[in-house]
C-alpha cells in the first residue's frame, strides 16, 4: 500500500523529532565509537517508536500512571490521587466565560504521574501533523494515515497507536483528598437527590497560558520598551498591560515536578489575579515632582489639608504647656496617631499612581523617598530594583518624618533630639505604617523570587 502525502508528512515530523534527540546525545561521540553505533541503532525510527511504546506502557502502571491532561487533581492537593482529564471537546456553551475552551486548538497539554518529567518519549505526540492536528489526536482516532506513518505495517501502526492513545484516556476515579462540592440542581435543598457532587480540577492548561501571557506583559523587552514610551509620553505600537496586586501561589514546594510537567516549567509559580473592589482615584493626586522632598518646607505631605489641621491643633495644644498627666498623654498620642494615619494614606495614594513616575527627569526626590513612594518602578527598572533591595530606606523615611514634625511644631516650643527620637520611634511602632512596610517586603521578596525563577526558566530554554 503506497504511503499517502499526509502519512509521509507525519513520518517526516516524527523522524525530525527523533533526529534532534539523537543529535543531542551523539554530538560528543566519535562516529567510530561503539556507543555511537549503539545510539544509531536505538534511534532508528521503528526501534525508537517501539521502545517509546514500551516505556509509556511501563509508566502507566501503578497508582499514579502517566497521563496527558488539561485539568489536574494534584494541584488541588499534592497527595491526591484520582482522575486527571484531557478536555478536548469544543462547544459553544461556554462562549461567555473564560475557560480552557477559550484557548482554541493551540492550548498547552500537561503531563502528570510517575515522574513524567523524566520521560521524554511522550513529547512527540504533542507535535502537529501537516494538517494541523496533534499526533495524539490522530492516535486516539485510530487515524489510518497516522498508523501507516508509525508502523512497519498497518497492523503494527494500529497497535502502537492504541498504546499512545491510552495516555489521554482517563478513568473516572476520585480520592479522599480531592476537593468536592455539593451543587444544588433542583429546588429542594433538603432533598439529597436535588444535588450533584462536583469534583473541581485545576485548569492547568489555562493557568499555563495565563502565566506565559503575564510574564510576557511584565518582563519581555517589548513590554519594557512600551512602558518606557508611556512614561516619556511617546507613541508605541506595543500595548501596556498592568496587573495590580498580583499574587503567586507556589505548588509543589522544592519539587514542583511532583504536581505536573507544566507546573515544573513554571517553577511552581501560578499567578492569582486580584479580585478586589475598584479603588477610587481622585483626580487631584499628582506625583511629587520638582521638589527635593515631600517633607520639605511646605512640601506635598505638609500641604495636605488634614495634615495642616492636625499639626496646627497639636502645636496649639503643646503651646499651652499642659500638665503631664494621663489625659495629656492620651491626647498627644491621639494627635500623633492621626498624623501617622495621614502619612499612611499619603503613601497609599502615591502607590496608586502609574509605576515609574519617579524616573521622570523633573523628579528631584531623594532616592530613599523614591524607593518609598514608587515601589512599582522596581518591576521594570533593574538598577532601581537592585538599589532599593539593598537600601535601608524605611529608616531614612522615619528620620525625615521626625525632622519634618519637629520643624512644624517648632517656633515657641523647645523641641530637639529627644522629641526627634520620640517621633521616629512612634512611626517605627505605628501598626498601619508597619503593615505597609511588611506588605512591601513580601511584595519585593516575591518579585525577586519571580525574576530568579524567570532567569532559571530562560536558562533552561537556552540549554535546550
Amino acid at each position: 500500500m503506497a504511503m499517502t502525502q499526509q502519512a509521509a508528512g507525519i513520518r517526516e515530523v516524527i523522524e525530525r523529532f527523533i533526529k534532534e534527540r539523537f543529535d543531542a546525545k551523539a554530538e560528543k561521540l566519535a562516529t567510530d565509537d561503539p556507543k555511537y553505533q549503539t545510539l544509531v541503532e536505538q534511534f532508528q525510527r521503528d526501534a525508537w517508536l517501539n521502545d517509546a511504546a514500551k516505556r509509556i506502557q511501563s509508566s502507566m502502571r501503578g497508582e499514579n500512571p502517566i497521563k496527558f491532561a488539561t485539568h489536574t487533581v494534584k494541584a488541588t492537593h499534592p497527595d491526591a490521587r484520582g482522575t486527571n482529564l484531557w478536555f478536548r471537546e469544543r462547544s459553544d456553551d461556554g462562549l461567555n466565560f473564560v475557560s480552557t475552551d477559550s484557548l482554541g486548538s493551540g492550548y498547552f497539554v500537561d503531563v502528570v504521574g510517575n515522574a513524567a518529567y523524566k520521560l521524554n518519549e511522550y513529547k512527540f505526540l504533542l507535535l502537529s501533523a501537516p494538517n494541523g492536528e496533534r499526533l495524539l489526536d490522530l492516535a486516539m482516532q485510530g487515524d489510518q494515515e497516522f498508523c501507516q506513518a508509525i508502523g512497519g505495517s498497518q497492523e503494527d501502526g494500529a497497535n502502537l497507536a492504541k498504546i499512545f492513545a491510552k495516555l489521554a484516556q482517563p478513568g473516572a476515579v476520585s480520592h479522599t483528598l480531592a476537593k468536592q462540592v455539593y451543587w444544588l440542581t433542583g429546588e429542594d435543598a433538603v432533598d439529597n437527590d436535588d444535588f450533584h457532587l462536583l469534583a473541581p480540577l485545576y485548569a492547568t492548561s489555562l493557568a499555563h497560558h495565563v502565566f506565559q501571557t503575564i510574564n510576557h506583559d511584565r518582563f519581555s523587552d517589548a513590554a519594557k520598551e512600551a512602558r518606557k514610551a508611556k512614561r516619556e509620553g511617546k507613541l508605541s505600537e506595543q500595548e501596556v498591560h498592568a496587573y495590580p496586586d498580583i499574587a503567586a501561589q507556589k505548588m509543589g514546594g522544592t519539587k514542583p515536578q511532583n504536581i505536573s510537567q507544566l507546573n515544573s516549567e513554571r517553577g511552581g509559580n501560578n499567578y492569582l489575579l486580584a479580585s478586589l473592589p475598584p479603588t477610587w482615584n481622585s483626580r487631584d493626586i499628582n506625583p511629587p515632582l520638582k521638589m527635593d522632598s515631600v517633607f520639605s518646607h511646605r512640601g506635598m505631605f505638609g500641604r495636605r489639608k488634614g495634615v495642616r489641621a492636625l499639626v496646627g491643633d497639636l502645636k496649639r495644644f503643646l503651646e499651652t504647656n499642659p500638665n503631664t498627666d494621663m489625659h495629656t498623654r492620651d491626647l498627644h498620642d491621639d494627635y500623633t496617631a492621626m498624623i501617622m494615619d495621614e502619612l499612611v494614606l499619603f503613601t497609599m495614594q502615591m502607590h496608586s499612581l502609574d509605576s515609574g513616575w519617579s524616573a521622570d527627569e523633573s523628579c528631584r526626590l531623594a532616592v530613599e523617598e523614591a524607593f518609598w513612594l514608587d515601589p512599582g518602578r522596581a518591576q521594570e527598572d533593574a538598577e532601581f530594583r537592585k538599589a532599593r533591595h539593598g537600601s535601608g530606606w524605611p529608616d531614612e523615611v522615619r528620620q525625615r518624618f521626625a525632622n519634618w514634625l519637629n520643624a512644624e511644631l517648632g517656633g515657641k516650643l523647645p523641641l530637639g533630639d529627644v522629641e526627634f527620637r520620640h517621633w521616629k520611634k512612634e512611626l517605627g511602632q505605628d501598626a498601619s505604617h508597619q503593615r505597609l512596610l511588611d506588605k512591601d517586603r513580601r511584595w519585593m521578596a516575591v518579585l525577586m523570587e519571580e525574576l530568579d525563577d524567570l532567569d532559571e526558566l530562560q536558562g533552561g530554554e537556552d540549554d535546550e
